[in-house]
């Protein structure tokens, strides 16, 4: 299953980045003094804006789970621990009673808000939205991609591997113990930490701008 992208998004992203490349080559032929120094690291700072906020979100199925890209951290659900997928104002993934949220994929309309509001209060939905009926060319692409990857968890728990991942997690004595020496083995539990590109990306223009301020 292919990554799950905004468009939007991405149009926006590189279209910015192309600007911000264009000032820059104008600034290196015309420009010249401090002021210059501190437009163009102000310049590579919106670069990063734009490369944190629309480029590098995204949502990432992969075979032991769904790595959820967001601007600063990324959240990794493995399939032993994906209970639902749906979307309100964004695409949200379940894990038992813990939501997480994806920025890149959103849902403007607000019946649509409401409408899945009133379901989440209904109760809990099983995993595999089949009494809908919908045709997939028929759905808005938000709604599509929640349903793909409840599909993609339907697929995957059926798996012998994530199955044995699922007894894991469910307790002891309902699966193998899982070899210590295994370091790459995916956890059983959702992960959220900071991703170092992100901050990197926001982190090093900004450095640059203080030094530059500090040296003129």
């Amino acid at each position: 299953m292919k990554p799950l992208i905004s468009p939007a998004g991405r149009v926006l992203g590189w279209g910015w980045v192309a600007v911000v490349a264009l000032l820059l080559f104008d600034l290196a032929l015309r420009g010249s003094g401090a002021s210059s120094l501190v437009a163009g690291a102000v310049l590579l700072i919106t670069a990063g804006v734009a490369y944190v906020l629309w480029l590098r979100p995204r949502v990432v199925p992969t075979a032991e789970g769904v790595r959820l890209v967001n601007p600063l951290r990324d959240t990794f659900v493995p399939w032993s621990a994906f209970t639902w997928a749906d979307v309100t104002d964004v695409l949200r993934v379940h894990a038992g009673e813990r939501v997480f949220r994806s920025w890149p994929l959103r849902e403007s309309r607000r019946t649509k808000v409401r409408e899945n509001l009133r379901r989440a209060d209904d109760g809990p939905a099983p995993l595999l939205d089949t009494g809908t009926g919908a045709d997939p060319r028929s759905m808005r692409p938000v709604d599509l991609a929640a349903r793909r990857l409840r599909e993609e968890a339907e697929r995957r728990r059926a798996d012998p591997a994530n199955r044995a991942a699922a007894g894991a997690a469910d307790g002891p004595g309902q699966a193998e113990p899982a070899d210590p020496e295994d370091e790459g083995a995916a956890p059983h539990e959702p992960t959220t930490v900071w991703a170092p590109d992100a901050l990197a990306a926001l982190g090093a223009p900004v450095f640059l701008l203080a030094v530059v301020l500090l040296l003129v």
